[in-house]
């Protein structure tokens, strides 16, 4: 008995006795000033009185008072109002009911189907796994893209970038990998997102049997910077739970660079002194709190995919370099290639990725390696070849890579309908990777030779 009230009393210490409250004192801009409301970062708060819902998180404090950013819109706000606090950490709902399910930044359903029936709830913002308790990465993950599987593999527990600059193809890639790939769960993050775009991705992109096992967490352009911020680190939650269940889940984000944007909207907001390109130092902090959720733990492992929007196409743009330097690799569109219509626009000689060797046979490494030199032996010759200089049997290898060149376009090419099982991109990778065979009659003229020389 003692022991049941010793507990007893223990929780009611940890809980508050009355509800903070403070009162409105100044908005500028993003930024709501709140007078006596001492609460954690990340409290989530309702502002009273303004005529609708308005909800606000808590980012910051400045003297006395409290910052806050709305999660709702602002109009209705004047000095006075009162400002309650409803929640101390941020949390979503999360259970086997939200797969097939699409999700705002605040777990709450937009598909119209109703309440989601939750079993339990998870914080949003929580250390990602022990570094020394992290399984290897020993094992592959088939994305249905040929170009990925075959020169490119990922594994699973792998965090790869997706980057281009606008308009190649990124969503599109995405889509692909959301409709084709082999895990029993897919967990989607659209930051950021145009509103257009969202229902054109759930139905044409993504399709009804991918949204069967698939979570879709929403925050479109027009929605505040926090409740964007929120969409991505909600969708690293929900995986997290489906990776405790044993599961290996594929978690794709698009765009960490909306996210980052967002989060340089609130740091200048608050206060914060901007560094390269106006991104306050926070914006690096939360890129790799963001990216670190990914990866292997103990049972079940997160493979996640994040587009990175490259401004002016510039790899060295600060968001790209710094994503690009704690991620396990690569993927880099080019405009090029989807000029000339060459989709996916993958280019496999500015890709890397930094656990292939672990995760595939040393047959299937040398076959890779080939079509890479045989892309690479084309590429230092193309322009020759388009003016009509260059000449056959100056360069045995560049002759070879031309005459296979249209082959391993075909290859990389691939229609968003198309679906590539990882069995046949392998078998199709070791034909291209084969050595010519010799030409007819090449025994012979050997045999004539060396009879020529005896007789000599």
């Amino acid at each position: 008995m003692t022991t049941l009230v010793e507990r007893a009393c223990g929780r009611l210490e940890g809980m508050d006795t009355v509800v903070p409250v403070g009162r409105v004192r100044e908005v500028i801009g993003l930024t709501i000033e709140v007078t006596g409301l001492f609460v954690p970062i990340g409290s989530l708060c309702e502002i009273e009185g303004a005529g609708h819902e308005i909800r606000a998180e808590v980012v910051g404090f400045r003297a006395d008072c409290a910052l806050l950013v709305a999660l709702d819109l602002m109009e209705g706000i004047r000095p006075g109002l009162i400002v309650r606090r409803i929640a101390t950490a941020p949390e979503v709902g999360v259970g086997p009911a939200l797969l097939g399910r699409v999700i705002d930044g605040m777990g709450q359903p937009l598909d119209g189907k109703g309440p989601v029936a939750f079993l339990e709830k998870r914080p949003l913002h929580q250390s990602s796994p022990h570094p020394l308790r992290r399984r290897r990465i020993t094992q592959p993950m088939a994305t249905g893209i040929r170009s990925v599987d075959a020169l490119l593999t990922c594994g699973r527990g792998q965090r790869m970038g997706i980057f281009s600059g606008s308009g190649v193809g990124k969503s599109i890639l995405l889509g692909m990998m959301a409709r084709y790939n082999q895990a029993p769960v897919t967990v989607i993050a659209l930051v950021g997102e145009r509103g257009r775009e969202v229902r054109e991705f759930l139905e044409r992109d993504l399709g009804e049997e991918g949204l069967s096992r698939s979570v879709v967490v929403v925050a479109t352009s027009d929605q505040a910077p926090t409740l964007r911020i929120r969409s991505a680190f909600v969708a690293s939650a929900v995986a997290e739970y489906f990776r405790d269940q044993g599961n290996d889940v594929v978690l794709l984000c698009d765009s960490v660079t909306r996210a980052a944007h967002a989060q340089r909207e609130i740091g200048l907001a608050i206060g914060e002194p901007p560094s390269t390109k106006g991104y306050p130092p926070s914006v690096y902090s939360l890129l790799s709190r963001l990216l670190e959720r990914a990866g292997q733990a103990e049972q079940g492992s997160i493979t996640g995919f994040y587009t990175v929007l490259v401004e002016a196409d510039d790899l060295t743009e600060p968001i790209a370099d710094a994503t690009r330097a704690v991620l396990d690799g690569h993927l880099w569109l080019s405009r090029d290639l989807a000029h000339r219509a060459h989709f996916p626009a993958i280019d496999p000689l500015q890709s890397v990725s930094r656990v292939m060797t672990d995760v595939v046979s040393l047959e299937h490494q040398g076959a890779a390696m080939e079509v890479k030199s045989l892309l690479a032996a084309y590429r230092e010759v193309e322009d020759l070849i388009h003016v009509g200089a260059y000449v056959k049997g100056t360069n045995p290898r560049a002759d070879r890579a031309i005459a296979k060149i249209d082959k391993i376009h075909a290859f990389l090419r691939q229609s968003v309908r198309d679906p590539a099982p990882y069995a046949q991109t392998l078998e199709t990778l070791r034909e291209l990777a084969a050595p010519p065979a010799p030409a007819a009659g090449g025994k012979t003229e050997i045999k004539d030779k060396e009879r020529k020389g005896a007789a000599r």
